[in-house]
């Protein structure tokens, strides 16, 4: 009885692991493209399936056809007409697959080399050239004007923008669906892409490769803003200053230095970079690259006890952190913002 039951669940079962693609955060997906290269990779899948499904229909044609007109009678014994050795048929089935094949090899190849790009930094003077290393399992964004950020990068629209690809440990893949492919972050090797987003807007990015317990939440955004916001947010990350970020929180600031974190992340070009910097933090949506920004329970619970949220990650726990104390970071951690007041990004 229960593999009767089984049996009738298991097209419903299928349909739902296939359909599980489908669904996600927004702009989370290769099927909505937004910038050029994005664009390319759709329309030469679009390709592959439109010939993968003339291709299907004709042969499943034939072989319905033949299966009907052609079947065993009964009382017919004799031997179906011989074919083999037909030049015609022959030559027939085998330019068709060519020609489709060279319908793919075009449009795929010239795409490839029209999106390979060098690594080299002075290829590429005119054009936004960020640098990005990948960490367990946090994303690092150095920019040529000189400051870094994290988790969150910022680029210009209609502007392709230059990323050069670094790996501080394990191998990971820098990968936005909405804007282009995927390449590789390799430890001791320099790897390039370019993008190119069509529209302001916010969108989301994965490593795609398995780099360790918490590869599935090794998330970051790529944030495009019109060229002037860019330009207003580049100037305001260049000018922060670490002793001007306390102005607003400096009970926080003082619990923040006392606990020795600015050990790992920067603020304001002050301190250390092994983890995130957080000189705009309270302007970022997701703490930890996947937790809402403004979950003050789950903040809490990631400087106590990270491994808790994120296992495996570098960051060292600080536990006995008081309540209050804990109350006047979170307040110091908000007050990080560059943007300005009423800018729309």
């Amino acid at each position: 009885m229960f593999k009767n039951h089984m049996w009738r669940l298991t097209p419903a079962v299928l349909l739902l692991v296939f359909l599980s693609g489908c669904f996600g955060e927004e702009n989370l997906t290769a099927l909505d493209p937004k910038g050029e290269a994005a664009q390319w990779i759709y329309d030469n899948m679009i390709l592959s399936l439109v010939i993968m499904t003339f291709v299907s229909v004709v042969v499943f044609a034939i072989f319905f056809i033949i299966v009907v007109k052609f079947r065993r009678k009964d009382g017919d014994d004799e031997l179906p007409k011989q074919v083999h050795g037909n030049t015609a048929m022959e030559i027939t089935w085998t330019v068709i697959p060519v020609l489709l094949l060279v319908i793919l090899f075009v449009p795929t190849v010239t795409g490839t080399f029209d999106f390979h790009v060098d690594a080299d930094p002075s290829e590429h003077e005119d054009s936004v050239y960020i640098n990005v290393t990948g960490h367990q399992y946090w994303w690092q964004f150095d920019y040529e004007e000189g400051f870094t950020a994290g988790q969150e990068v910022y680029i210009p629209v209609g502007e392709r923008v230059i990323f050069e690809l670094n790996a501080e440990d394990v191998i990971h893949s820098f990968w936005v669906p909405a804007l282009g492919g995927k390449i590789d972050n390799i430890p001791g090797v320099s790897n390039a892409l370019w993008l190119e987003a069509k529209e302001p807007g916010v969108y989301l990015g994965k490593c795609a490769e398995l780099c360790g317990p918490s590869h599935a939440l090794m998330d970051f955004k790529v944030i495009a803003l019109e060229r002037d916001d860019y330009d207003a947010w580049v100037e305001d990350m260049t000018a922060v200053e670490a002793e001007e970020t306390a102005a607003n929180a400096e009970a926080g600031y003082e619990v923040f230095q006392e606990n020795s974190c600015i050990a790992c992340h920067a603020v304001g070009g002050q301190g250390m970079a092994t983890g995130p910097t957080l000189t705009n933090f309270g302007d970022r949506q997701k703490f930890a690259g996947v937790y809402d920004i403004d979950d003050d329970e789950k903040l809490a619970q990631w400087i106590k006890d990270p491994q808790s949220l994120k296992q495996g990650n570098n960051m060292p726990a600080h536990p006995d952190i008081s309540d209050e104390d804990m109350a006047d970071l979170i307040d110091y951690l908000r007050s990080l913002q560059v943007r300005p007041e009423g800018a729309d990004y």
